[in-house]
């Protein structure tokens, strides 16, 4: 689309300033919120339709606002009866929209701007005229949506390993700088689950650790990084997501903790964000039948929900779910009842639900047969107000390509993601020294392994980033992928590869004991060159790799991480990250192999 001009922009925000029937020179005064005396003005004056979009976070295809590609809209219209985002906004009234990179709405960092300029022009051109809070899922590591060139830093659980509250909040700041240039106000980040269960299919890495109280500290560090960027940072997944062996992208997890274990282990990092001030925090679709003995997922159970984190915990900022269209919040009642139930439970905004028509219709209809009161609505939409009045939006909702220039992968933000990175890394083995390499005696380096999908946040492929990396520092490397799970075919090419090399680095991704990645590492020990193995992913990978020589923990695949840790293995830096989880036997889970706080140094 065609970036605004500035006089529009500026007439925009003005409009956006007065909607909420402040003055001018109000609107001009550096972080003056509206009261909420103006905000329930505004909300006075809202339909019913109105009140009830603004409680929607919606996703939309396409790259633009008002022209994105055919194959967009095509899929807007086939999954949202409308052609594009602006559309989408006028039909439903929105209260927000969530960015994704499979939607094509995060191409490169002009585009984003462009694109979020579009949707607040889109809302203020709606009869209340109040903008939308844009929002994605920028967690950074192994789950982020805005790729390069923007700033990629390490994820949650390297910087348990880094164990350092300072680098934490440093990285919050850069990203919320960073997303607020694009036009991105709400970050769903940190994840504040506690991961005590390695089998953790969807959180594992995303979590700091599993020590209470060290997550916590660094839960409350990034919360605190984001606000001083002026972004809302979102604590997720309420109760705790951390203990699951079910994915609740797929299934309905239970979690078996007592109330006395959930107030020890789960509780602390989110009492910690509450105290830092969190913006707003996501629920899980999780079921803990000792906070709720009537089993219903945490997003719509009103004990949970209320009972504890409003009324013991005392929050009362904005409450969002995770996804709605997750098995684990449709299987039991059904995509009609379920947004009606979560604002029952106390939600505020109602995220991505598989069927916009379907939601809203229920909560619009819920309210005229007197299920739910319009006073109830006016809750939330005033702490969704509320925030977007601190966050500037109500004044000015717009981003310039200038401020984009200035904020967005500058130099100064990727020499600190490089310098955090390398405080991560963790040596776990080192049989006979044999690291760091030596360009003398282990020059050519053969480079093997998984190369797991990150189009818009690599370089290239892991694989492919490693050996690069060890060519800038001297090596001759060798890349040959063998994927998570091998062949004996490419098992048998990677040992011919092998022969006449000084080593082999292997880039290991959640390897189970028996899968074929172990079998690569095994045969490439038995062709008797040093083996290195590199857990890209969960730092358990170690206890399945004992024919290793030697194992350092990344725990991501992204160039940042990835390039520290090969500066590890070459010598360039200290191995100084320090194990954020216990690593249990592979043939005794009973048995810790390494402990919390465990790693090795030059």
């Amino acid at each position: 689309m065609v970036p605004l001009s500035r006089r529009t922009v500026l007439a925009a925000a003005t409009i956006g300033a007065t909607a909420v029937g402040l003055s001018a020179t109000t609107a001009r005064a550096a972080g003056a919120p509206a009261s909420d005396q103006a905000l329930k003005k505004l909300i006075s004056k809202m339909s019913l339709e109105e009140k009830v979009g603004q409680l929607f976070v919606m996703r939309v295809y396409g790259h633009s606002a008002t022209a994105p590609d055919q194959a967009d809209i095509d899929a807007n219209l086939e999954e949202l009866g409308v052609r594009t985002a602006a559309e989408l906004i006028d039909k439903y009234k929105l209260g927000g929209i969530i960015y994704f990179a499979w939607a094509h709405n995060v191409r490169d960092p002009h585009q984003i701007a462009d694109l979020s300029n579009g949707i607040q022009k889109a809302g203020l051109q709606q009869p209340s005229r109040i903008p939308l809070l844009i929002s994605t899922d920028q967690e950074h590591g192994i789950v982020a949506r805005v790729g390069k060139p923007a700033t990629l830093l390490p994820g949650a659980m390297a910087f348990g390993a880094g164990g350092s509250q300072k680098d934490a909040r440093k990285a919050g700041q850069i990203a919320g700088a960073e997303l607020r240039a694009l036009g991105i106000r709400q970050d769903y980040a940190p994840d504040a689950d506690v991961n005590v269960n390695p089998a953790n299919p969807v959180i594992g890495v995303r979590s700091f650790g599993a020590d209470p109280k060290a997550v916590a500290g660094l839960v409350a560090a990034q919360v605190k990084g984001y606000q001083s960027s002026h972004i809302a940072s979102t604590a997720k997944h309420f109760p705790g997501h951390g203990d699951t062996a079910t994915d609740s992208h797929t299934g309905i997890p239970y979690i078996s903790h007592t109330r006395e274990q959930w107030e020890q282990l789960d509780a602390p990092p989110f009492k910690a964000a509450i105290a830092a001030g969190i913006d707003s925090i996501m629920t899980a679709h999780i079921v803990v039948p000792a906070l709720d003995p009537s089993e219903d997922p945490a997003t719509l159970s009103r004990p949970i929900l209320t009972g504890i984190l409003r009324e013991q915990l005392g929050y009362d900022g904005v409450v969002v779910t995770d996804s709605l269209g997750m098995e684990g919040v449709r299987t039991k009642y059904g995509d009609e009842r379920v947004p009606v139930l979560a604002l029952k439970a106390g939600v505020d905004q109602l995220l991505n639900p598989p069927d916009l028509s379907v939601s809203w219709n229920a909560v619009l209809e819920a309210v005229r047969g007197g299920e739910l009161t319009e006073a109830r609505l006016d809750e939330s939409i005033l702490r969704v107000l509320r925030l977007k009045s601190k966050l500037g939006l109500l004044k000015d909702p717009y981003v310039s390509q200038a401020g984009v220039d200035r904020a967005v992968g500058t130099p100064a933000h990727l020499a600190t993601a490089d310098r955090i990175a390398e405080r991560t890394t963790t040596l776990l083995v080192n049989k006979g020294k044999l690291l760091p390499l030596s360009r003398r005696t282990h020059k050519n380096v053969l480079v093997l392994g998984a190369n797991p999908a990150s189009p818009s946040l690599s370089d290239g492929p892991p694989t492919t980033v490693i050996g690069a990396a060890l060519t800038e520092l001297g090596f001759t490397a060798t890349v040959l992928a063998t994927g998570t799970a091998p062949t004996q075919a490419a098992i048998a090419q990677a040992v011919a590869a092998a022969e006449g090399k000084d080593a082999v680095v292997i880039g290991t991704y959640n390897v189970a004991a028996g899968s074929a990645q172990q079998s690569l590492v095994n045969a490439m020990a038995k062709a008797g060159v040093p083996v290195v193995t590199l857990s890209m992913r969960n730092p358990y990978d170690v206890a399945q790799l004992s024919a290793a020589d030697a194992h350092v923990a990344a725990y991501s695949w992204i160039d940042v991480e990835l390039r520290a840790a090969v500066r590890v293995l070459a010598g360039k830096a200290e191995p100084r990250g320090k194990l954020p989880v216990p690593v249990q036997k592979a043939d005794d889970p009973a048995q810790v192999l390494y402990p919390i706080g465990y790693g090795l140094s030059y």
